[in-house]
């Protein structure tokens, strides 16, 4: 029998069109002998959408248009099934459009790719595919996954954490003090959305604002020379994990942007697989190895599972490395890495099923209750204030 499978993207993102054109990839790789795929579109109002048209990237163009000829759901719990009810305007009907059996979320950036779709998931008790609730969280927060990676031993680039409840005025000051050039970066962003290398404190104070437009949380730190960037995909879980060949972005000058990322192969469509590269990346055999062991060491940190993108700062003059940050919702789910490493696409979509099903597998053997008697002995003892 097949798996029904319901694919998610889109969201209440800044990086909403790149999850579209990743999930959209992702849906023409699927095994049909072996799944039934309902494409289901989060707006950016976080509602959820699927039809005919839904799976047709072409649609997209107009969004407002596909919505018209597509039907609005909610996925809802029920026994061990996940329901897919038809909604009437605000309301939720009892007319039933279908099941999923597992959930296959392809999305990228804050309320989406933080935990927040990935705990609605696990409140529906419904299976799904990649990072579990606190790796999708800790994968999102910057400064929090450097923390893990520095108690793991993995190098990190030294780096400074602020709110906008501070003064600006110290913010900078603070900033300064790690050198220039900084780099600036909202904590919670992906796809190099509002990031910023600054050389002097004018540019640092632009750099700052620049950040906190996308964030409430910014990060400085402090920049690599000779910068090349190193990319390495993990797939696996705690148990095992295995490191794909490794790239090297080329960016138009500088960090790399997100146009670099999307937008640099024109109208291809083809996400973060059109972006420019050397894959493999041309480095040494030692730093290819190192690249590879950091990546699987950082995905073992922060309890990652599924396919990871791990990104490398490497100084091209002495060979240092240092890991940047990991994206557990990887563009086009770095499917070009494993092709490079001898997996095609569909063979990858079907590893992440599989290590889904692991996962809901092993907690089906957990105790989710334990029976203390509590309320049946309880007195009273609440008072209203």
């Amino acid at each position: 029998m097949k798996i029904k499978l319901g694919l998610f993207f889109g969201g209440n993102s800044v990086e909403h069109e790149v999850s579209i054109i990743s999930a959209l990839q992702a849906y023409g790789n699927f095994d049909k002998s072996r799944y039934d795929v309902i494409p289901i579109y989060i707006t950016r109002e976080n509602e959820f959408y699927t039809g005919e048209y839904t799976g047709k990237i072409e649609q997209y163009r107009d969004i407002p248009a596909l919505l018209k000829k597509s039907v609005r759901i909610l996925p809802t719990g029920s026994g061990d099934k996940t329901i897919l009810r038809i909604m009437k305007g605000e309301k939720i009907t009892k007319k039933i459009y279908d099941h999923i059996d597992l959930a296959f979320p392809v999305v990228h950036g804050t309320n989406v790719e933080d935990g927040a779709l990935q705990g609605y998931f696990r409140t529906l008790r419904l299976p799904f595919a990649g990072c579990d609730v606190g790796a999708s969280a800790l994968g999102m927060d910057k400064y929090a996954q450097k923390l893990m990676y520095r108690a793991a031993g993995i190098p990190v680039r030294e780096g400074k954490l602020f709110h906008t409840g501070q003064k600006r005025e110290e913010i900078l000051a603070s900033a300064a003090e790690l050198g220039f050039p900084l780099i600036v970066k909202p904590v919670s962003l992906g796809s190099s959305i509002g990031i910023s290398l600054a050389s002097n404190e004018k540019e640092l104070a632009s750099a700052v604002d620049r950040a906190f437009e996308f964030d409430s949380a910014i990060i400085a730190e402090s920049a690599v020379p000779n910068l090349r960037e190193i990319n390495c995909a993990v797939l696996g879980d705690r148990d095992e994990a295995e490191a794909s060949e490794c790239e090297e972005p080329v960016s138009g000058e500088g960090i790399l942007s997100y146009e670099d990322k999307y937008m640099s192969s024109g109208k291809s469509g083809k996400g973060m697989s059109g972006a420019g590269r050397l894959l493999p990346a041309p480095v040494t055999p030692q730093q290819r190895e190192a690249v590879r062991n950091y990546a699987i060491a950082a995905f073992k940190a922060l309890g990652c599972s599924g396919v990871a993108r791990v990104d490398f700062l490497m100084d091209g003059k002495t060979g240092e490395i240092w890991i940047n940050e990991i994206n557990t919702n990887p563009g086009s789910l770095s499917f070009y890495l494993w092709e490079a490493a001898g997996m095609p696409f569909t063979r990858l979509l079907d590893e992440l099923v599989r290590l889904a099903l692991k996962r809901e597998r092993e907690r089906a053997s957990l105790h989710t209750a334990v029976e203390t008697g509590i309320l049946a002995n309880f007195n009273g003892g609440i008072k209203a204030k």
